[in-house]
C-alpha cells in the first residue's frame, strides 16, 4: 500500500493536496536515501573526510521522518507546526544536497542522495503553498 492508498483510506483526509502527498512520499524516500548514504560514507576509506556529509545525512533523515510523520497526521489541525516542519525539511534537504554534491564525483551514494534531497526540497516548497 503506498501513501496515496493509505491517505485515501483515512476518513478525514479526503481533501489532502497532491503536493502534500508528494512531499510525504519524498520525505520518506529522502530519509531512506540519507540513512543509506551515511552508512555508505562510514564504510568509505578515509571516512573522516566525510564526517560533515554523514552529519548532514543523519540530520536530514531525522527531519524528513519528522516532517513525513507530521504531514501524514491530519486529524485535527496544526498548520503552523506543519509549515515550520516543511520549511525546516526544505532547508535540511538543501544543505544535505549541497554537502553530498561535494562528494558526488567520487561516491555514487552521495550523488544519489543529493538528487533525492533536491527532489524533496522541491516537493516541500510545493507543499508549503497548500498548507493553510
Amino acid at each position: 500500500m503506498d501513501i496515496d492508498e493509505t491517505i485515501a483510506a483515512h476518513p478525514e483526509l479526503a481533501g489532502i493536496s497532491e503536493p502534500l502527498i508528494a512531499c510525504i512520499e519524498d520525505c520518506y524516500a529522502t530519509a531512506r536515501a540519507c540513512t543509506s548514504c551515511a552508512d555508505a560514507c562510514l564504510t568509505e576509506e578515509g571516512s573522516d573526510a566525510l564526517r560533515q556529509c554523514i552529519r548532514f545525512d543523519l540530520d536530514c533523515a531525522n527531519v524528513c521522518v519528522m516532517t513525513g510523520t507530521l504531514a501524514s497526521t491530519q486529524s485535527g489541525s496544526n498548520p503552523q507546526v506543519l509549515r515550520g516542519a516543511i520549511t525546516l525539511c526544505a532547508l535540511a534537504c538543501r544543505l544535505c544536497a549541497e554537502e553530498c554534491e561535494k562528494h558526488a564525483p567520487e561516491h555514487v551514494h552521495c550523488r544519489t542522495c543529493a538528487e533525492q534531497c533536491r527532489s524533496c526540497e522541491q516537493a516541500c516548497v510545493g507543499a508549503l503553498e497548500t498548507v493553510h
